[in-house]
């Protein structure tokens, strides 16, 4: 195939080619979607502003644009994250010259300005979610699962989602989550809070779950349903218990939270960072020459605890 920069925008067709091979190399569920929503609102926005070709000074005029909005730091830099690797993928199959790829790959995101803002909670306002959801129903059982794991644990709201009972193991003498597939494709194993084990127990006897993912669908009339729910329905479920709590908040808040707790209870901070399973762990470790503690884990830190009800 001939090299042609005209090739990639000026058919729907082409763009769908390209585009389905841009979200065929991301893993996450979640950034897929984003990265569709991107990719189209870059191919109306060229359709309709721009007749130069593919190249880096129409990328640059779309960033502009884009910053003319009002939009966000962060949704810039992912929309033009998105058109880079569109680029890439256009280069890589013979509809855009490299070099042009490379230029449209040197275009700069919008930078952040001031400090990137996000919720921590204070230790007694998480102890106060966690009390939250009643104990004497399925679905109060049931979210408080999702509250006590998310803190207690430190888990991506689609890893939450994804968990089995299976999953859930003794390593050590202690109750971990194993195996857990984290972002980026890597696994690691998670610790789990005494008292997060006591609240999964009461869920999967009242759920009378014996295998498959530890949440369910509950109906109105407070009956388990179903074999799964996805990770927006446990946002919307933790933004609803933070109107309760009067504070805004995510699943990733409830991430960020964990870390703080455990952070100021003097846990490691490289023990923080294998729980969390962030991408540079892997450089931490060897660096650090660190291996897991599962006999000191940072849940042990945190200072919550679930009432008795």
């Amino acid at each position: 195939m001939a090299l042609d920069t005209s090739l990639l925008p000026a058919g729907r067709p082409a763009f769908d080619v390209i585009e389905a091979l841009v979200l065929d190399a991301v893993h996450s569920v979640n950034s897929r979607r984003a990265y569709r929503r991107a990719l189209v609102d870059f191919h109306d926005w060229y359709q309709t502003n721009c007749n130069s070709g593919l190249c880096r000074a129409a990328v640059q005029q779309y960033r502009g644009d884009l910053e003319r909005r009002g939009l966000a730091a962060p949704t810039i830099n992912l929309r033009l994250c998105a058109v880079r690797k569109l680029a890439l993928e256009a280069a890589d199959n013979g509809l855009l010259l490299p070099e042009i790829a490379a230029g449209i790959a040197r275009v700069r995101g919008t930078p952040y300005r001031g400090s990137r803002t996000g919720h921590w909670l204070t230790r007694n306002q998480a102890q106060d979610l966690l009390d939250l959801p009643p104990a004497n129903t399925s679905k109060g059982l049931r979210d408080r699962v999702i509250l006590a794991m998310l803190l207690g644990c430190g888990l991506r709201r689609d890893e939450m989602a994804r968990v089995v009972l299976e999953q859930i193991q003794q390593v050590d003498g202690r109750w971990v989550i194993g195996n857990l597939l984290g972002k980026g494709g890597r696994v690691r194993t998670v610790a789990m809070p005494s008292w997060a084990k006591v609240v999964l127990d009461r869920w999967v006897v009242a759920a009378r779950l014996t295998t498959g993912r530890l949440l369910r669908p509950v109906l109105k009339n407070d009956r388990v349903v179903g074999d799964r729910i996805g990770s927006e329905a446990i946002a919307k479920i933790v933004r609803g218990y933070g109107v309760d709590l009067k504070v805004e908040i995510s699943p990733h808040d409830l991430r960020r939270s964990y870390a703080k707790l455990a952070h100021r209870g003097r846990a490691p901070l490289e023990q923080i960072q294998i729980s969390l399973g962030h991408a540079s762990i892997q450089t931490t470790e060897r660096y650090l020459g660190v291996k897991q503690d599962l006999s000191d884990a940072p849940c042990d830190h945190l200072g919550l605890s679930v009432s008795s009800e």
